[in-house]
């Protein structure tokens, strides 16, 4: 066991697994040699057996006070409710587990709440004044706080203990990369390798943060120089894999964008990533009165799990659609999701927004207010993008589940809270807007540019916490006071089954004509009874109390359908349309408006359709094809060429057909030869196709 440890603390982690092996074979009933060797795996990002050992030693001792603090260890990512938990339950059996309090305190951190963090700390402190991972934590809060002399001040102490101690920068830079201050991290892990260059955890660390600032062949090179000495770290290990797989993306510049997408996806996305995030850029830099610092890096991953090792070196991330760090943007495919999972260049807008706003304030502005503002941009480009979160923002003030202002930052830290976190601060945002105007948020952004902390950024714009939590509170009862008082809980428990379900249900309703719940509830046990004038009437009245619910299964999306079986696809078309103002996502419900609106012959929103249906699933050739038909009956040349080129890479059963569509746009924006070439393409197909034959002529005949 001791020889275990002191490999491990030599870097010889083969030897300690060995070793540690041996101990738990030797002593079985030790808990301290579980609790030894699931330190080592985590230490290795190596969570499920780190969890299996923990659990393994509490199995012997349930009252193995750093077991449970493993257990805190390995679940905070995921679980943080059980990880703050299972570390108090540690401080409950030993208040003297420094590492406790210093765990703790890493979490107040992740919160932004940097006095509490400062009280855990001095509690290590006071039990032991040497730890020099104490110190290492008091010292980033400093730098955190622009505080340098107590910064400076607290690094020599350290360095008085332990002169080569380059962990007082490296958790500095760590922390300031979480505070997504990634070129300043870079610094400060420079300055811990100049200390201490056998520092393998400092060049991992100095990897990753150089991909997140775009410097991918600097990133290499660290990650590297760790891997040849340190080979069992997993995350250095993904990030060298994705950095491999990488490297077979295709690349393209244009502007301030560098764009890499892989090669089986380029032909599709390329030409949208780069309208979508130029027009991001050329808009909001102008709302916001800032330049971009350029290029910005923008990469698209087919794989969800390469898209998560890109942003934080391990798979999962299960929530997350896309990061950036500033000048890098990351973001999953419409191929690395289920179509209808996301709406992709809803999430490249919302990340383009962070690159301004994080740009704009030297990245220094609190999650609350990036997400608000990004999330908040998303709605003002097309409203749909920024309402998913509405009927459950509604049903939370019914609860009294949505947090304070104060409070905000720490709702982006609970997976059962993240979601209708972003929604209340694009709400926030909206609010300081309306009220403030949009020079008071440029100020604000300012502020946190300039270092001030959340109070003195408020009071630099004349508001206070106190003053804007209550014009907040006011405004959204104003706007959602209505939804809320619908999605109140009903008086009785509504039926789900039995065969006098409909009837108890109509009794409901007839009693509970404003509470959403129960009217919906109706009008799907009518829907599916067949019963449909009960079923139009109730849905039609859960659609009035709630217009944003959501999915092809709500009020609207069951309107559509009845509308449909009675033949009268105007009403059908008009539901999905009222629908789709709030849903981005749904396919389904695209997909019917879209052959709706062809049975019809409304251009008009067959064309709606389909660029939306682009939107969340770019893989089908058939709404480029149509499209660029139409930009090209139109005259928009340059529309029809970016559509029917897609059409053509993605496969379109009528492959001549499309290689004429492409040449006649082409031959509209004046490019001969490339128009020429199409029609060749086409006639080695189809050697009779009449219709290529007469533009061959008609190309020949423009030639000069």
């Amino acid at each position: 066991y001791r020889a275990g440890l002191a490999a491990r603390s030599l870097g010889r982690y083969r030897d300690a697994n060995t070793l540690f092996r041996s101990a738990a074979a030797a002593a079985p009933s030790d808990p301290a040699v579980q609790t030894a060797w699931a330190e080592l795996f985590l230490e290795k990002y190596n969570h499920s057996d780190a969890l299996a050992s923990f659990q393994a030693a509490l199995a012997l001792d349930d009252q193995w006070a750093p077991a449970h603090l493993g257990v805190a260890q390995v679940l905070v990512a995921e679980n943080p409710p059980v990880a703050r938990a299972s570390v108090q339950r540690a401080l409950e059996i030993d208040p003297e587990l420094v590492d406790a309090h210093l765990f703790i305190a890493e979490l107040e951190l992740d919160d932004s709440d940097r006095e509490s963090a400062s009280e855990a700390i001095d509690a290590a402190l006071r039990i032991n004044p040497g730890s020099l991972e104490a110190r290492a934590l008091r010292a980033a809060i400093a730098y955190l706080e622009d505080r340098t002399a107590d910064f400076e001040a607290e690094v020599v102490r350290t360095l008085d203990v332990n002169p080569i101690y380059g962990d007082i920068y490296r958790v500095a830079g760590s922390r300031a990369a979480r505070a997504y201050r990634f070129p300043e991290a870079v610094t400060l892990v420079r300055r811990a390798l100049e200390l201490d260059p056998s520092n393998t955890r400092a060049y991992a660390e100095l990897g990753m943060h150089l991909l997140r600032t775009g410097d991918e062949p600097g990133a290499r090179a660290a990650l590297e120089r760790s891997f040849d000495q340190d080979p069992f770290d997993i995350v250095t290990y993904n990030l060298l894999e994705m950095m491999d797989q990488l490297s077979e993306f295709d690349t393209f510049e244009q502007g301030d964008l560098i764009v890499r997408i892989h090669p089986d996806e380029a032909p599709a996305l390329k030409e949208y990533v780069f309208e979508t995030a130029q027009q991001a850029l050329d808009e909001l830099t102008v709302r916001y009165g800032m330049t971009v610092r350029a290029p910005i890096l923008i990469e698209v991953f087919p794989r969800h799990d390469d898209f998560a090792v890109r942003t934080l070196g391990l798979p999962g991330m299960l929530g997350a659609l896309g990061a950036c760090f500033g000048n890098v943007v990351t973001l999953d495919s419409p191929r690395a999701r289920p179509p209808g999972d996301f709406n992709w260049l809803s999430t490249l807008w919302h990340e383009m927004a962070h690159v301004v706003t994080l740009q704009m304030s030297n990245q220094r502005l609190p999650r609350w207010l990036s997400e608000g503002i990004s999330t908040y941009e998303e709605k003002r480009k097309h409203l749909a993008w920024g309402r998913d979160a509405v009927l459950d923002f509604g049903s939370a003030l019914n609860e009294g589940s949505v947090l304070s202002i104060r409070d905000l930052n720490s709702g982006f830290t609970r997976p059962e809270t993240i979601s209708l976190t972003y929604f209340q601060s694009s709400v926030l945002v909206e609010h300081v807007v309306d009220v403030h105007g949009m020079a008071a948020l440029q100020r604000l952004l300012v502020a946190y540019g300039e270092g001030l902390d959340t109070e003195e950024a408020l009071d630099r714009i004349g508001l206070d916490f106190d003053g804007l939590q209550e014009s907040f509170d006011a405004a959204v009862e104003e706007q959602f006071g209505a939804l809320r008082r619908a999605l109140r809980q009903p008086d009785g428990e509504i039926p789900s089954e039995g065969a006098e379900r409909l009837a108890a249900l109509r009794s409901q309703a007839t009693e509970q004509t404003d509470n959403f719940h129960v009217q919906f509830a109706l009008g799907r046990a009518a829907f599916e009874a067949d019963d449909i004038d009960v079923a139009r009437a109730a849905l039609e009245r859960a659609a009035e109390l709630a217009p944003m619910a959501t999915g092809f299964e709500s009020p609207r999306g069951l309107l559509a359908r009845i509308a449909q079986a009675d033949g009268d696809h105007e009403r059908a078309m008009r539901e999905l349309e009222m629908l789709l103002e709030y849903d981005e996502t749904s396919i389904d419900a695209v997909r019917m408006f879209a052959s709706l609106a062809e049975e019809s012959g409304d251009e008009t929103r067959l064309r709606a359709a389909y660029e939306r249906l682009i939107e969340i699933d770019p893989f089908d050739p058939i709404p480029h094809q149509i499209l660029g038909r139409m930009a090209l009956d139109g005259g928009r040349s340059a529309v029809a060429t970016r559509e029917l080129t897609v059409a053509l890479a993605l496969g379109p059963v009528d492959r001549v057909a499309a290689h004429v569509d492409l040449a006649e746009s082409l031959l509209s924006a004046g490019d001969l030869v490339e128009a020429k070439r199409q029609v060749m393409s086409a006639l080695e197909i189809a050697p009779s196709y009449v219709r290529a034959q007469d533009l061959l002529l008609a190309i020949i005949e423009a030639a000069p």
